[in-house]
């Protein structure tokens, strides 16, 4: 078999993403030859239909993806890290292979409205607070959150939109002047010099999300629980939606450093299957390949399905092509590993969309016997594009 190229974490601007729109993502991965793209935006199905027609005029095949940013109560409790290094207990989700056009039922749409409102709400406050930093320092300028929302989402606003709008108000202000555009910056970095080139859009945005959004900053704002839906109720909602909950993992970071709950592949796989979890991802520039050969083929070998992708969630622009960390090639097991995880959820995505049933049941319990069966299938849909 051959194993076409595969990217099943991509965010869009329906999130917030380095891609322009669409079109551009997928232009993107058609010229460096990734066959399979997985859309994978935060709280969002919008982009799906778009995303579908636009893969179809190319010739790549679809995923329909999501993700959820949830909260473990009892990891919380206990102080354990999950898959986010900073916040005990939080825990990033994706639901894979959901059906095409959108479909959730209640109470499970207004579950979703809701985590989408307190998102707007959050970086709203957030805006109000960059606006009263901007008059302490007579800037001469404010923002408004309406215009931001209206020019660089598609309704969800996240902490990177507002990075990005004063990014631009700022360059606009002082006409793209490096020296004031510096100066300025440090004022707001409360004597903080800027580290980027200002020509380095994405570096100033990262530094400034950092230095003023991001806890500890100026105009952070603590997000209400409400932000973060308990564990169950995403895997709920995943489901409701026709997908396959999907744990991502973190792995190793640049030092070789663990979360507490990844820190041990085997443990984590028996915790993930207990909770109800028997898909997983990694954003492969994130690892190094040991890691990925280790903990993607543990969980492969033990009945996981198991995608990669790239997210682009960052105003940084990157290849769609997968690399492990400092660019280096997936190997060929790698490649096998994600192709197939791309095929499995390939049919059961096309499965779900004619009323049967897929790879995990209304329950969530997945179809282990016959995973190679839905990999000969979905490979067929994929080579058939």
């Amino acid at each position: 078999m051959k194993f076409f190229n595969v990217n099943a974490h991509l965010h869009t601007p329906f999130s917030f993403s380095a891609f322009e729109n669409i079109p551009d993502a997928l232009e993107r991965a058609s010229d460096e030859d990734v066959k399979v793209v997985g859309i994978n935006d935060f709280y969002s199905m919008d982009g799906y239909e778009e995303w579908n027609s636009e893969c179809r005029k190319r010739h790549l095949f679809p995923l329909f993806n999501i993700e959820f940013i949830s909260l473990q109560k009892d990891d919380q409790n206990n102080g354990v890290r999950v898959n986010d290094p900073n916040n005990p207990g939080r825990t990033y989700i994706s639901g894979k292979g959901l059906k095409c056009p959108p479909s959730l039922p209640e109470p499970y749409a207004s579950q979703l409205a809701e985590v989408r409102a307190e998102s707007n709400r959050q970086v709203s406050e957030m805006c109000e607070k960059v606006n009263e930093l901007l008059m302490a320092y007579d800037a001469g300028f404010q923002l408004n959150f309406d215009v931001m929302k209206e020019l660089l989402t598609k309704g969800l606003a996240r902490e990177r939109h507002l990075a990005k709008f004063l990014r631009q108000a700022i360059y606009i202000h002082f006409r793209n002047e490096p020296d004031e555009i510096k100066n300025f910056l440090e004022k707001l970095f409360n004597g903080k010099a800027l580290k980027s080139l200002t020509d380095n859009y994405a570096g100033v945005e990262n530094e400034i999300r950092g230095n003023l959004l991001k806890s500890g900053g100026a105009a952070f704002v603590v997000e209400d629980p409400k932000a973060f839906l308990p564990l169950e109720d995403v895997r709920r909602i995943i489901l409701a939606a026709g997908g396959i909950p999907t744990y991502p993992f973190l792995a190793d970071d640049a030092n070789g450093q663990f979360t507490d709950f990844e820190q041990d592949i085997v443990h984590a796989a028996e915790i993930l299957k207990r909770r109800g979890f028997y898909s997983a991802e990694f954003i492969t520039t994130r690892n190094s390949i040991e890691t990925l050969e280790k903990y993607a083929g543990y969980l492969y070998d033990n009945g996981f399905v198991v995608t990669f992708g790239s997210e682009h969630n960052t105003p940084a622009m990157e290849p769609v092509e997968l690399f492990a960390r400092g660019k280096t090639p997936l190997t060929e097991k790698l490649k096998q590993i994600n192709y197939e995880g791309a095929c499995v959820v390939a049919a059961h995505q096309a499965l779900v969309k004619e009323g049967k049933e897929g790879y995990v049941d209304k329950a969530g319990v997945p179809d282990i016997e016959n995973r190679s069966e839905f990999i000969k299938k979905g490979d067929e849909l994929i080579r058939s594009v």
